[in-house]
């Protein structure tokens, strides 16, 4: 089944509605809904506004906030919980956690793309619960277990 459309709900005016920046970007740029600019100064975190809720009618489908490669490369800006989920009953405003992981405060102003989301399926298998594997594998341990 695919996610044909969703829902938007404007919640203040002048909020841009995402857009995706080319017919082959994945990912729908989000802007800051903010009257004022926000600086960020070295390791400090602050929750964004975007002035908009979204809400998925297949629970079959999530949302991915990811940070802007361009910001995170350049300006060490990133998400604060380095990826978001929106869970497809959400239907709250969206927040953007925006951590300046960098070495120079930086500045965020009104209308300024902060993040991407990205539409995903998610899976939900039923947990069986065993005893034991019955498929061993070769891997016998983990942190770090298969470097050489």
């Amino acid at each position: 089944m695919s996610l044909e459309s969703v829902y938007i709900k404007i919640l203040r005016d002048g909020v841009s509605i995402p857009e995706r920046a080319t017919s082959g970007s994945a990912g729908y740029d989000i802007k800051a809904n903010i009257d004022e600019p926000i600086t960020l100064l070295c390791g400090e975190r602050k929750l964004i506004p975007t002035g908009f809720a979204i809400r998925i009618p297949n629970c079959d489908y999530a949302i991915k906030l990811l940070p802007r490669s361009g910001l995170g490369h350049k300006n060490g800006l990133v998400l604060g919980n380095l990826v978001g989920l929106i869970d497809s009953d959400y239907s709250n405003e969206i927040m953007v956690s925006l951590w300046n992981s960098g070495t120079e405060p930086f500045t965020i102003k009104p209308d300024y793309s902060i993040a991407q989301m990205v539409f995903v399926p998610v899976e939900h298998p039923e947990f069986i619960q065993v005893e034991e594997f019955v498929l061993p594998t070769e891997r016998t341990g983990g942190f770090g277990s298969t470097t050489k």
